[in-house]
């Protein structure tokens, strides 16, 4: 009989498996091997695609002239500083003894295209070749999937739509990469009074900085616009409360064209000639015209998918995307928590009929012991399979982010904002089992001087779960955000929360008692000044969830239906392409607040693809592509038919670039850009004279080249990494 070969993603990953396959192992030079198995591991990648120039050393210079650039076949070579261990993998995926290979890369396509490279330059042949797919490291869940591992030939087509995303990024990268850089790149480095400039852009990087540029360019053009709403101040067994006038139907300003919105005059003399109206008749009074009382519950939210946990740590611990991720990825491989990369927010049916294990496990985490021990005894996690928060149309890859229950051994290790994620985590997982929160809510409708004014006050009756949520920084023993608050500070901030806790019930129960046709008497009229407001910038968090959203950002309603389960890039990349926006400063991302800004070079890199690819800006197009690459991978669109497609989009948009001549016409775009960043304009051809430097030191060698390059090259030559920083 011959051996099993185990092959994981890293090191980590490996000595899981060996551990839990239970055999003694000795230590060989990149593996470890017993009587009947071997395992071993990648370095994550082993395997990338060659460079233009492996084709044909014409295409190291870059040149307009060998553009577009789409191989009919696609090279690939082992990374330079993996080698050594590749030949070790090599050796042992051909071994004669070998007579199966287990496939425990990450399930997911990345970890799919990791072992299929490895395995193509391997030249792996006659072999019984399984996957195994796995959605925690925990023991159990780690002989599940040895056990029913199916033969690798069920995820072709999850490896076909691998190779075409990865493919797609490339062509990207270096077609439209090289023929803007040239196209614009010796103009823009001139402007910015640099040696050189290199216009990296990408399928999704560039569509992101699109969004943070717009978002940016909205909030400058936004013209604020001041309002005055009118409140009537009254009280009831010494609880004062307010309410607000609407000009509903019957009202003497319906539709008036002093309205700035229905509840609003735009001029604060039209407002007072109002109140004065309002006035004249003594005593102040208003009639109680309605007062509807109805019972509001509030149901715990789904689980936490790696965006929504992005976008939680990103406001409560003020941590980018890319820090989340890696917390995460180490509390995955330490088996406190499930496979991090998922878009699903809701449990199989299969795990949810065993879920109680993982919530017994959490009684042996202190505090989160009572909360767990409570939700077991309860005992709805027994009919969870009838809620929401299971549905297997929901999963592709994956269910939820949850705990596992299992190696809280680990969590010594853990310190600060790492310990505060996995809380949140439980946190988030246990308040499935617990009841909705429910609220009294009480709506008032007052007549004064035959003017309605409203009011409403919602009640907490019943926490439900959110016994389970709130307090989340304190239970989690994390500092706050801010760095400088004290024990007292916090202790003041509840104790005040749980004062107006109790005003908010006081009052709760004197509205209740009110009748209509109850008359109140009217302390005064109030005119208070509002002001409309402009759009919020992104922060990494909400970025996160505006990628993974992108059909909410699409006008087309035909179209935001057909892609409204598509993002824009995945689960496993949105960080990283954040990262190298930040990293190229493109953006610029607050360490404090996660507030992201464009920076200079970000907005002329976006005119410029404005005005000659401005589909790469398209969220549409962007989803569209990640679409298509669903389809392949689910069987419904061939490998054949969306390269052709992908084939002609490339060629078609670099013969455009190659065409156009528009360097000139970018230099009033350039300038209006840069008087929001302290700069002095310039006026003139953007290739002459009259050089500008912008404040903060805005170099495009700093700015432009592409991250991991310390040195780079004049435009017209080959800068590798910029050919693939498709993104």
């Amino acid at each position: 009989m011959g051996k099993y070969l185990f092959i994981a993603e890293k090191p980590s990953v490996a000595q899981q498996f060996a551990a839990t396959l239970g055999e003694s192992m000795s230590k060989g030079d990149g593996y470890q091997e017993s009587e009947h198995l071997v395992v071993t591991w990648c370095l994550g990648h082993l395997v990338t695609m060659s460079y233009p120039e492996v084709y044909d050393q014409k295409y190291k210079k870059w040149s307009l002239d060998t553009l577009p650039f789409i191989p009919s076949t696609y090279k690939y070579e082992v990374i330079g500083s993996a080698r050594k261990q590749f030949a070790v993998v090599k050796k042992l995926l051909n071994r004669p003894d070998v007579e199966r290979i287990y496939v425990c890369t990450d399930s997911g396509r990345e970890g799919e295209y990791i072992y299929r490279l490895v395995r193509q330059m391997a030249d792996v042949k006659g072999k019984d070749e399984r996957r195994v797919w796995i959605d925690s490291q925990t023991e159990e869940e780690i002989r599940r999937g040895i056990h029913e591992a199916k033969p690798l030939s069920a995820y072709d087509n999850l490896a076909s739509s691998a190779y075409l995303r990865a493919q797609e990024d490339y062509l990207m990268g270096i077609n439209f990469s090289r023929a803007l850089t040239l196209r614009y790149g010796r103009s823009m480095a001139s402007y910015l009074g640099e040696k050189y400039c290199v216009v990296s852009v990408g399928r999704v990087m560039t569509c992101v900085l699109g969004m943070v540029v717009k978002r940016e360019r909205e909030i400058r053009s936004f013209q604020e616009t001041p309002f005055y709403r009118i409140f009537l101040l009254t009280e009831k067994n010494g609880c004062p409360f307010s309410a607000e006038w609407r000009a509903v139907k019957g009202s003497r300003y319906e539709n008036s064209p002093l309205l700035y919105a229905q509840n609003g005059f735009k001029k604060r003399e039209d407002a007072e000639a109002f109140v004065r109206d309002l006035s004249k008749n003594l005593p102040l009074q208003a009639a109680v015209d309605k007062c509807e009382k109805k019972t509001e519950k509030k149901n715990p939210p789904l689980l936490y998918n790696l965006a929504e946990l992005q976008n939680d740590c990103s406001r409560m611990f003020h941590i980018s995307p890319d820090q989340t991720l890696n917390y995460v990825q180490d509390l995955y491989e330490k088996k406190l928590v499930t496979y991090p990369r998922t878009d699903a927010r809701v449990l199989s049916t299969a795990i949810s009929k065993e879920i109680d294990r993982n919530i017994k496990g959490l009684l042996n985490f202190q505090p989160a012991a009572a909360y767990a021990k409570k939700a077991l005894d309860d005992g709805k996690w027994r009919t969870i399979a009838k809620t929401k928060y299971v549905d297997d149309k929901q999963i592709t890859d994956h269910y939820a982010l949850i705990p596992t229950g299992q190696g809280l051994g680990a969590l010594k290790s853990l310190k600060g904002t790492e310990y505060g994620v996995y809380c949140a985590i439980v946190r988030r997982f246990l308040s499935i089992f617990y009841p909705p929160a429910i609220y009294r809510k009480i709506s008032l409708t007052l007549d004064a001087e035959g003017e309605k004014f409203f009011s409403s006050y919602r009640v907490l009756e019943d926490e439900g779960y959110l016994a389970v949520m709130k307090k989340q920084k304190d239970a989690q023993g994390d500092q706050p955000a801010s760095g400088n608050e004290d024990a007292a500070d916090r202790e003041a901030t509840v104790q005040e929360a749980s004062d107006k806790e109790a005003a908010d019930r006081a009052l709760g129960e004197v509205l209740e008692k009110l009748r209509k046709g109850e008359k109140l008497l009217v302390r005064e009229y109030e005119i208070r000044e509002g002001k409309t407001s402009p759009p919020k910038r992104y922060n990494s968090g909400s970025m996160i969830l505006a990628m993974e959203n992108a059909g909410q950002l699409i006008e087309d309603e035909e179209l935001r239906e057909q892609i409204r389960s598509t993002g824009i890039g995945t689960s496993a990349t949105r960080a990283e392409i954040l990262k190298k926006l930040v990293n190229n400063r493109y953006i610029a991302l607050s360490s404090k607040t996660q507030i992201l800004t464009p920076t200079l070079l970000g907005e002329m890199i976006y005119d410029v693809v404005r005005c000659s690819i401005r589909s790469l800006l398209d969220p549409a197009l962007t989803a569209s592509w990640e679409k298509g690459l669903g389809y392949v991978a689910d069987g419904k669109v061939t490998p054949e038919q969306y390269t052709e497609t992908m084939d002609g989009y490339v060629s078609k948009w670099t013969n455009y670039v190659k065409g156009v001549h528009n360097e000139t016409q970018m230099v009033p775009m350039y300038n209006e850009a840069a008087a929001f960043y302290k700069a002095r304009t310039v006026t003139g051809h953007a290739g002459g004279s009259g050089k500008r430097r912008p404040s903060g030191k805005t170099k495009a060698k700093a700015a432009g080249n592409p991250p991991g390059k310390a040195s780079g090259r004049a435009a017209g030559q080959s800068n590798r990494k910029s050919d693939q920083d498709g993104g």
